[in-house]
């Protein structure tokens, strides 16, 4: 066992209280032989519904590896909003704070899914129907330890929920929009996929070597810290005075829908449980690795010992000095 597989075990008794605010859907998952172009009607080979949303995906997610977790959320007032709840529920997700808004209908994302490849159109609905948290929820997001959002709920909501933040804000910048100049230096750390990275950058991201030069300037504009994941090649992080590099093991790709809310759950339990940025990198890095081996999405996410598992397939990280 290395030295940072045994440092998280030995904090796994430790259940950091995570509070994730974001969206909530009804995933309509239809399984391709090969995803449509223009035009084409293809016979589906199988379709799945089952609760989504990047919100709650990351919810369940930290359950699995081991958080205490709150849900704040949004549905509407109608027929899908008690499956919405009662998804949350099965895997231990605290929804007390998933409210349901008058006249709203629940998001509902569209996800066909075809080889390693897929395409997600998303329904917004209640997500974006969103009135201001109540004090309830104000002192719960104060008292956590890690506080997790992402863009597909208004600014005005992410941005209070960020000045409220006692403890470590994580905002996943996705999908992809601007982030302003204020919600920057709350970030610790902003979470971007290569994409993401690219837009709040203005800089092409073809590997590792570009995706540390845009994070260093994100950390010039005001962010903490900075994680990107890269897909196959796996991870770079930047913090005050490093980066790093955690490339990811060579896995047999399944389904890669969920891989990146996988990845955030993780990576925040272990950040609240006082892992340092490297090791919750390659920590969440083994996690998601061991979720795109399977098809679905929160049936397919590893719990703690799970991802333990796959922890030694992971290589090493490569440490690089930063002026940031």
């Amino acid at each position: 066992m290395d030295t940072a597989t045994a440092r998280a075990l030995d904090r796994s008794d430790r259940r950091p209280a995570v509070v994730v605010l974001g969206s909530i859907n009804l995933d309509v998952v239809v399984e391709l032989a090969h995803l449509p172009v223009p035009g084409e009607t293809i016979i589906a080979q199988h379709v799945r519904r089952n609760v989504g949303g990047k919100g709650a995906n990351q919810a369940v997610a930290a359950r699995l590896a081991g958080a205490d977790v709150e849900f704040v959320g949004r549905v509407g007032d109608d027929a899908n909003a008690d499956m919405l709840r009662n998804g949350l529920e099965a895997y231990g997700v605290g929804n007390r704070h998933l409210h349901a808004v008058d006249g709203a209908e629940s998001g509902v994302a569209y996800i066909n899914v075809a080889d390693h490849d897929n395409t997600i159109v998303v329904v917004s609905g209640a997500n974006w129907a969103w009135q201001q948290a109540d004090a309830d929820t104000d002192a719960l997001v104060a008292a956590a330890d890690v506080v997790i959002c992402q863009l597909e709920v208004p600014d005005d909501v992410i941005e209070r929920t960020a000045r409220l933040t006692a403890g470590r804000f994580v905002l996943n910048a996705a999908p992809a929009r601007p982030v302003s100049e204020e919600l920057l230096p709350c970030c610790d750390p902003l979470v971007v996929n290569e994409h993401e990275l690219a837009f709040l950058s203005g800089r092409e991201i073809t590997g590792p070597s570009e995706a540390l030069t845009a994070q260093a300037e994100l950390m010039e504009r005001g962010a903490r810290s900075v994680v990107t994941t890269l897909g196959s090649d796996g991870a770079v992080w930047t913090a005050p005075g490093e980066q790093g590099v955690q490339p990811a093991p060579r896995v047999d790709v399944r389904d890669t829908t969920g891989a990146g809310d996988v990845f955030i759950g993780h990576l925040a339990t272990r950040l609240g449980s006082g892992a340092s940025l490297g090791e919750a990198v390659r920590w969440a890095t083994a996690a998601a690795s061991w979720s795109v081996q399977v098809a679905g999405t929160h049936s397919a996410y590893p719990d703690l010992a799970q991802a333990a598992e796959s922890l030694h397939l992971v290589p090493e990280p490569v440490f690089h000095p930063s002026s940031s």
